[in-house]
This record gives structure tokens, C-alpha cells and sequence, in this order.
């Protein structure tokens, strides 16, 4: 079946291309009762958009939600609830002389390869604009997750090419003193707000060049309790790092300390438990799968963007070669806005694992004893 629908029991399913009419999704199975209007979308929408500053591609869409179904007298009734975002600002006219080529870096071989036909504008399908309407059901899981079960959800950008924070250790970073609002308050989500003026001019001399550069986003949840997660096939680590690898441009995740725990020794790894919390929290938040009751921490690594105006090698669809040269609005680094994405598939993930949960184990109750998150 095509892979289109995302959860089992919390299921979105995104439709839509980058410079098609419009792009929506469906999500089912969403508890009734939860109060839902069309503002609610705009925050996170905006966060996520382009156009807002020099730093990202020059598109700048309204990103205006409709709700077309599930909702009643501004609350969710239970039933499949479909949002609606059209598209106001694409300017298919930038991809004509591209339509007939292969752009080295981007999907558009591959899903010549699988469907034996490719939407050229923007990317079609394979465009980051898909991303809005996973951020758009994201609002609704952010905000059951928080009344239910006081979940909190942040990220922020913890390295931009060969630049990351000054004064911020990832390994603590469910624990270290961030100010997310000194977060919020810069286009790159960076959590030193010492370092944005660096960041301006790093970008603006890479934009020059016209080259682009990875990032590496970080998300933390707080306040989700333990035992969230299955032991084997549905194991939450699992379903995370699927769920971040399914974004666009995403090429490594990492739960907890990741790749690091390869020159730690079990010793230092393990996560000292006492009656007053857990000592260190290596693991992630996650322990065979299901959730300790720690913030969960993951790490998100995005390569840098493939269009670029700098000439390189490819080949046409009928397969000679070819000069490929990209114009058109794109972003420099992709993960620049990429932070309200990586926060959205972590909600979407933990929503449904919540549900799943309480169809299982809801009659289990409160087991003791509880470890505290950290010392």
C-alpha cells in the first residue's frame, strides 16, 4: 500500500504537491472533545514557513488552515478531521527549463524510477511544503499531549555547518539552562542568542556563494510518563527515529547520546538509578523500547540542499548528459525552519503511542515506585 498515512491509532494522512492547488491532510481516530479552531494552526505554521526572513527560500505562502470535517461547534467530534492549506505562491515557471533533467542530490530519479512519471514543480510530492500539513495535525496532538498528560515539547538548532552553540552541552541538554524563549526569538532557533549576529553574517556570506550547509536540530519531551512505547516492534525509539528519518532531507537520528555511546563505557552509559532519580540520563528517555519517564532527547541531522545555482553534472531523461543549473526560491539550509518539523513528528509519534497505551494497559493504573527523571 502507498505509504501516505503515518500512526495506527493517531493516523495522518498528508496529501498534495508543492505547486498543486492545495495540500491537506486527514486525521483519524483523534479523541473527541478537544477544543480546535483555525488559529490554533498559525504559531507553529509560521514557524515552520518561508519567506520570513532572509535566511530561508523567498516563497511566502498564507499557510491559512480550513477545517473541513470533525470539528463541531469548536471541538473535535471523533470523527476524521481534514485541513486544508492552498497554495497561494508558487511559481512553477522557475522549474521549465529543469522539467526534462535529473537534479543530482533530489528525488526526482528516483521517483521516475518507481512511478514512471515526476511532478517537476518544486519537487512536487518530495518538496518540504508536504511538512506543513504534518506540523498542522501536530498542533492538535501538542495540545491533547499537554492537557492529558502535561507533555511538553521544544527543539532547537544545535549546529549549523561546522558552527554549534557556545556554552550548551547536548549531552545535559534535557537538564541544561536553555531559554526557549531566546529560542524563539531568532530565525535559526538557536539557543544563544549571543551567536545570531554570527549566524546572520555566516548565512548571508554562504548565500553569496551560492552553496548551502547542514544542520543539526535537536528535540527535548518532557513530562511523558513511563511506560509509553511497545517491547519489540513498536518500540518508541524505533517509531522516533522513523518518524524523523520520513522528513525531508533528514539523514541521521540519533536517541539520547546516539553515536556517542560507542566510546562511553557501559560504567558511564548505563544510568545510575536511585530512589531520588535517575544520575545521568544517557539512554535518551527510552529504556528496551519504552519510555523511562526522562526526557526523551532526540537529534536530527539534515544535509544541505541539492539546488543550487552552481553548475554540476546529471543527465536528462532521456539520459544524456546535461549541465544542471537550479534557480528559482530555496533555502540555503533547510534546517533552518526544520525545528518545528523535527517537534511535530516527535508529537505525532508520541500522541498515537499515548493511545496505544491506554487501549492496552489503561486499566493497569499507577505503578510504584516512580524514579524522578534526574538528580
Amino acid at each position: 500500500m502507498p505509504s501516505n498515512t503515518f500512526g495506527q491509532i493517531f493516523a495522518v494522512t498528508t496529501f498534495g504537491e508543492s505547486h498543486g492547488p492545495a495540500i491537506g491532510c486527514v486525521i483519524d481516530g483523534c479523541p473527541p472533545g478537544i477544543a480546535i479552531a483555525a488559529e490554533d494552526f498559525a504559531h507553529d505554521l509560521a514557524r515552520r514557513a518561508t519567506g520570513r526572513t532572509r535566511h530561508t527560500s523567498a516563497r511566502h505562502e498564507a499557510d491559512a488552515v480550513e477545517i473541513l470535517s470533525g470539528v463541531y461547534e469548536g471541538r473535535s467530534t471523533g470523527t476524521p478531521i481534514a485541513l486544508l492549506i492552498r497554495n497561494t505562491d508558487a511559481r512553477s515557471r522557475d522549474y521549465a527549463k529543469i522539467a526534462g533533467q535529473f537534479r543530482p542530490g533530489h528525488a526526482d530519479y528516483t521517483y521516475w524510477q518507481k512511478y514512471g512519471i515526476r511532478d517537476p514543480r518544486g519537487g512536487g510530492r518530495a518538496s518540504a511544503r508536504e511538512t506543513t500539513m504534518r506540523v498542522a495535525a501536530a498542533v492538535i496532538a501538542k495540545k491533547w499531549l499537554a492537557e492529558k498528560h502535561g507533555v511538553a515539547i521544544h527543539g532547537c538548532m544545535t549546529q549549523i555547518g561546522d558552527v554549534t552553540p557556545r556554552a550548551i552541552d547536548r549531552a545535559r541538554l534535557d537538564v541544561a539552562d536553555i531559554d526557549w524563549n531566546v529560542v524563539e526569538a531568532n530565525p535559526f532557533f538557536w539557543p544563544v542568542a549571543a551567536q545570531v549576529a554570527e549566524l546572520e553574517a555566516y548565512m548571508d556570506a554562504l548565500r553569496k556563494s551560492g552553496d548551502s550547509v547542514g544542520a543539526r536540530i535537536e528535540v527535548v519531551a518532557t513530562g511523558v510518563p513511563p511506560g509509553w512505547g511497545e517491547p519489540i516492534y513498536g518500540k518508541l525509539d524505533a517509531e522516533l527515529a522513523g518518524a524523523l528519518m520520513s522528513i525531508n532531507a533528514v539523514k541521521g537520528v540519533e536517541i539520547g547520546d546516539g553515536f556517542a555511546a560507542v566510546a562511553q563505557k557501559g560504567s558511564e552509559h548505563r544510568d545510575a538509578m536511585t530512589p531520588q532519580g535517575f544520575a545521568s540520563n544517557h539512554a535518551g528517555g527510552i529504556l528496551g523500547g519504552i519510555a523511562s519517564g526522562q526526557a526523551i532527547r532526540c537529534s536530527v541531522a539534515f544535509k544541505p540542499t541539492s539546488s543550487l545555482r552552481l553548475p554540476v553534472a546529471g543527465v536528462d531523461v532521456r539520459g544524456d548528459a546535461v549541465e544542471v543549473v537550479t534557480t528559482g526560491r530555496h533555502d540555503p539550509c533547510v534546517g533552518i525552519r526544520a525545528t518545528p518539523i523535527c517537534e511535530a513528528m516527535v508529537a505525532l509519534v508520541l500522541m498515537d503511542q499515548a493511545l496505544r497505551h491506554r487501549a492496552q494497559c489503561g486499566d493497569v493504573g499507577e505503578v510504584v515506585p516512580r524514579v524522578g527523571s534526574a538528580i
